[in-house]
């Protein structure tokens, strides 16, 4: 079980950075963490075993599956594979500590919702780089029949003795459709008898690999232009599904090898696995992705690294999640670049990092401006969550000098190789336990 004694340990843990070498290999993808914590979820619908393959070894992977054991599932992990049996007995609570410790939980809570037509789950913990918002997730909940009650604490939903019922339900929020709540809906929506409707669904690659799971296993998933029509069934099949590779990793290490001049050929992932917008982004900057023999990725600049005006948004967009490590990277390009927030209120936790290294950067609102190319220089720095961790990382790879940078339970939340795969590209990197 991940303990708080041993957060503890890992929070005090840090990375230590030596600079200014050009990071250029092959290495592969992990499958992606996103994706992977709403297939969790999913899988525990079914009335038969599922082996999630390819799943990333990471600390969030290792919460999700204590939380299920302690609802009754028996799971195991081992070697990327996720095995998921169906529970005897399901104990409808979402333990409310290792609740606290990933996003998903309410997606988790829905499943078991699904299941027993109750259930009692904490608030979800995760990356807090803005206030996000549960409540389309309740919203789907009480449009499945019911009763949700909001406490200090936590959430409790129950449904009548028929449980879960069909629905239809508007998933959109002010700043796009949430992806959490378009999975939390299918997942309700997949063991309701008869077809229920998500209005303005999220088409994020978690929320159509989720439905990809579902229709394999029997439940009829289709969108069109009302929005993402899914069928219940009250028997499930299980079986094998591979866990695409993670887009975000992938990312990161692109901008990585790019700040430091340079270029990565990565397995496990194809150029149609990069959203549209980051691809359009990265070409912008100068980086040219394209195809390898083996049906891999080789990114590499076709010119100095270059300023841009980026704008994050819905998939097919520019992923937030790469946003941080955008910012890092282009420290190092020539001219003023702008990346404007669009899915959160704002994401800004990075700043304060990228400053410590000598980086001309700032927020305004929604909107980071980075002026470039900077000289960056070696520093000691922190930061609280998973992707501002990792942009801090790509700072101290671009510096000249030796940096110590605290946040390795942030890292091992989300990557679950990412310090062994860019010292494989040649990055001088240690992991010290204990304060720096």
């Amino acid at each position: 079980m991940v303990t708080a004694a041993g957060r503890d340990v890992m929070d005090t843990a840090f990375v230590q950075v030596t600079g200014g070498r050009p990071l250029s290999g092959r290495v592969p993808v992990q499958g992606s963490k996103n994706i992977a914590l709403h297939l969790y979820a999913a899988a525990a619908l079914a009335d038969v075993p599922v082996v999630l393959s390819g799943v990333p070894d990471i600390i969030d992977t290792v919460v999700c599956a204590q939380i299920l054991r302690q609802a009754g599932y028996p799971v195991t992990c081992d070697d990327g594979a996720f095995t998921v049996s169906p529970a005897g007995v399901i104990c409808p609570v979402i333990h409310p500590g290792l609740g606290h410790c990933v996003r998903t939980t309410a997606v988790l809570a829905a499943a078991v919702l699904a299941r027993t037509g109750q259930v009692t789950f904490p608030y979800p913990g995760g990356d807090a780089f803005c206030p996000r918002f549960i409540d389309r997730h309740l919203a789907a909940m009480r449009a499945a029949g019911a009763e949700v009650i909001a406490g200090d604490t936590g959430v409790r939903a129950v449904c009548g003795a028929r449980g879960v019922r069909t629905f239809t339900v508007d998933v959109n929020t002010p700043y796009g459709p949430s992806l959490g709540a378009t999975v939390s809906a299918m997942l309700l929506a997949a063991r309701a008898r008869g077809t229920s409707l998500i209005t303005r669904p999220s088409i994020e690659p978690e929320v159509t690999e989720t439905a990809r799971f579902l229709a394999e296993r029997g439940v009829l998933v289709h969108f069109d232009a009302q929005g993402l029509h899914v069928s219940g069934s009250d028997w499930i099949t299980g079986g094998t599904f591979q866990v695409a590779g993670d887009r975000i990793e992938a990312a990161t290490m692109v901008m990585a090898a790019t700040a430091t001049g340079g270029s990565v050929r990565l397995d496990n992932i194809t150029a149609a696995g990069f959203p549209d917008g980051l691809t359009r982004v990265l070409a912008a900057a100068g980086v040219v992705l394209s195809a390898t023999p083996s049906g891999g990725v080789r990114a590499e600049l076709h010119r100095p690294l270059g300023a841009v005006e980026a704008v994050t948004g819905p998939h097919p967009g520019l992923p937030t999640d790469t946003a941080p490590q955008l910012a890092a990277m282009l420290t190092q390009g020539e001219g003023t670049s702008l990346i404007s927030e669009r899915v959160y209120p704002r994401r800004d936790t990075h700043v304060p990092g990228l400053r410590a290294f000598g980086a001309d950067i700032r927020a305004d609102g929604p909107v980071i401006r980075v002026r470039g190319p900077v000289r960056l220089h070696g520093a000691q720095a922190d930061a609280a969550d998973i992707r501002a961790v990792t942009a801090l990382l790509i700072a101290a790879l671009a510096a000249d000098g030796t940096s110590t940078i605290r946040g390795t339970f942030h890292l091992r939340r989300g990557y679950s190789h990412l310090l062994l795969n860019l010292a494989t590209l040649g990055a001088a990197i240690t992991t010290v336990p204990g304060g720096p």
